[in-house]
C-alpha cells in the first residue's frame, strides 16, 4: 500500500491516489469469498460450496470486489494520508481509480485546514450600552411578586365581578346563530385582564353577578389560527357560576420582610433595582462580546472547504439530539411534533455552524501567533471541569478525550480571552 500522488484539486482540498498491491488485494478477495459464499446457490453445486471460479464466471469476475475494497480502504486510506502529511477536516470522498493484475488503486477527496490569516485582531472595538433602569421595571418585577403573594377571596354576595377578579363562566360561541367547533367550555377559570380570550371578551365579563347569564358580542381577529373563523363577529351565552377577588398584599415595610431580607421597603426596592442593572450590565456584556468576535470573524482570510461547515453542522444536529434524548425525546418524535425534518434541521443550524468554524480557526491562529500555550495546570483544571459537568471519574475523561484536544481547546479559550481583554468598548 503506496501514496501515488497527492495534488491541490479546489480551495482547501486535495485528491490523494493510493494503491494496494496485488497480493493484498487477493487475500481481501478470498477473503471476500469465504464469507460470502454460504448465502450463494449455484446450479451443480450445494450451497455454500461452489469454488470462487465458478461463481465469478457466472456473476462477473468483479462479484467480490466491492467487499474486499471496502476491508483493504480503511488501512490504505490512513497510510496513504499520513505520507500525505494533510490535516483533513470532514469526511473523504472516495472512488475507484482502476482494478487490474496489478492491484487496485483509489483516490480519496480530503479537505484540510485552510491555511489562515487575520490581522487587527488585538484592540478591537465595539459599542457597549448599558441600559438603564427604569421605575416601570422595577414596579413590574416588585407586582410580580406581589401577585405571586396575593390571596383569593370568594365572592358570596351579589358584587359585580372587576378586572382582576377570576370568574368561572360556562359559555358557548355562535357565528350567525350556529355553533362552531372548539368554542364551548364549561366552568372555566378566566382571571379577567389576563388576555386569554378574544380581544373584549374579558373586559365584557366584567361588571356581572353570579348566576348571571349574558351575552358577549366580539369579532375575531383577522389573523385568528382558525381560518373560518378569522374576522367573523360571533356571539358566546355566558354564565357566571362563581367569583374569586384576587386580594394583593399592601406594599410596605411588611411586604418587604415578608418576601426578602430587608425591613424596609426602600431597601427592598434598591435591591431589586441593583438586580436589575446587574441583569443589563450581563446583557451588555453579551452583546459587547458577539460583536468583538463578529469583528474578529470578518478579519479572517481563509479558503474554508464547504466539508469543514457539513461536520460542524453535523456536530450541532448530534448535540441537539443529546440534548433531546436528556429530555426524554429524540429526533424522530422531535420532528413529529414540529413538522421539520433533517435537512431542515440542518438548515436552521448552518449559520451558527458556518460561524463557529470561522471562529475556531480565527482562534487558534492567534494562539498561534502570540504562543499562547496550554499548561498541565490548565489541561488538569479542565479535565476536572469536564469531570464534574458529566458526573465522571477524572481517570474516565482522560481515557475518552486526548489530552492534545484539551490543550487545542484550552489555547483557544486563552486566545478569545485575549481578544476580549484588549478589546474597547465605545
Amino acid at each position: 500500500m503506496s501514496l501515488i500522488k497527492s495534488e491541490k484539486t479546489e480551495k482547501s482540498v486535495y485528491t490523494l491516489e493510493f494503491s494496494v498491491d496485488k497480493d493484498t488485494f487477493e487475500k481481501a478477495v478470498s477473503n471476500a469469498y469465504r464469507k460470502q459464499v454460504g448465502k450463494i446457490s449455484v446450479p451443480g453445486f450445494r450451497k455454500g460450496k461452489a469454488p470462487r471460479s465458478v461463481i465469478e464466471k457466472m456473476y462477473g469476475k468483479g462479484f467480490f470486489y466491492e467487499d474486499a475494497i471496502n476491508e483493504v480502504l480503511p488501512d490504505a486510506f490512513d497510510a496513504a494520508l499520513k505520507e500525505s502529511a494533510l490535516d483533513m477536516v470532514g469526511q473523504p470522498e472516495f472512488d475507484v481509480v482502476s482494478i487490474d493484475d496489478n492491484g487496485v488503486v483509489m483516490s480519496a477527496k480530503v479537505a484540510v485546514k485552510p491555511d489562515v490569516k487575520i490581522e487587527g485582531y488585538l484592540g478591537i472595538e465595539a459599542e457597549k450600552a448599558v441600559a438603564e433602569v427604569s421605575d416601570e421595571e422595577v414596579d413590574s418585577e416588585i407586582n410580580t411578586i406581589r401577585e405571586h403573594n396575593s390571596r383569593e377571596i370568594e365572592i358570596t354576595d351579589d358584587t359585580a365581578s372587576v378586572m382582576g377578579d377570576v370568574c368561572t363562566i360556562d359559555y358557548e360561541g355562535f357565528v350567525d346563530g350556529v355553533a362552531f367547533e372548539g368554542g364551548k367550555g364549561d366552568a372555566y377559570p378566566l382571571k379577567l385582564g389576563s388576555g386569554n380570550f378574544i380581544p373584549g371578551f374579558e373586559e365584557q365579563v366584567a361588571g356581572h353577578k353570579i348566576g348571571e347569564a349574558f351575552d358577549v358580542n366580539v369579532t375575531f381577529p383577522e389573523e385568528y389560527h382558525a381560518k373560518e373563523l378569522a374576522g367573523k363577529a360571533a356571539v358566546f351565552k355566558t354564565v357566571i357560576h362563581g367569583i374569586k377577588h384576587i386580594e394583593l398584599p399592601e406594599l410596605d415595610d411588611d411586604f418587604a420582610k415578608d418576601v426578602s431580607e430587608f425591613d424596609t421597603m426602600a431597601e427592598y426596592r434598591a435591591d431589586i433595582t441593583a438586580k436589575i442593572t446587574k441583569r443589563h450590565e450581563d446583557e451588555a456584556d453579551r452583546k459587547f462580546e458577539d460583536a468583538i468576535l463578529d469583528k474578529l470573524i470578518e478579519k479572517l482570510e481563509a479558503e474554508i472547504p464547504e466539508q469543514m461547515y457539513v461536520a460542524e453542522t453535523e456536530n450541532f444536529v448530534r448535540d441537539y439530539d443529546n440534548r433531546l434524548r436528556m429530555q426524554g425525546l429524540d429526533l424522530k418524535t422531535y420532528f413529529q411534533y414540529t413538522g421539520m425534518n433533517l435537512d431542515t434541521l440542518r438548515e436552521q443550524f448552518r449559520p451558527q455552524a458556518e460561524k463557529q468554524v470561522k471562529l475556531r480557526l480565527a482562534l487558534e491562529k492567534i494562539a498561534e501567533l502570540e504562543k499562547i500555550e496550554a499548561t498541565e495546570e490548565d489541561i488538569e483544571a479542565e479535565i476536572t471541569r469536564i469531570a464534574e459537568a458529566y458526573k465522571m471519574e477524572a481517570d474516565q475523561v482522560r481515557s475518552m478525550v486526548p489530552t492534545d484536544s484539551i490543550a487545542q481547546d484550552m489555547k483557544v479559550k486563552k486566545a478569545m480571552d485575549l481578544v476580549k481583554e484588549k478589546a474597547i468598548a465605545k
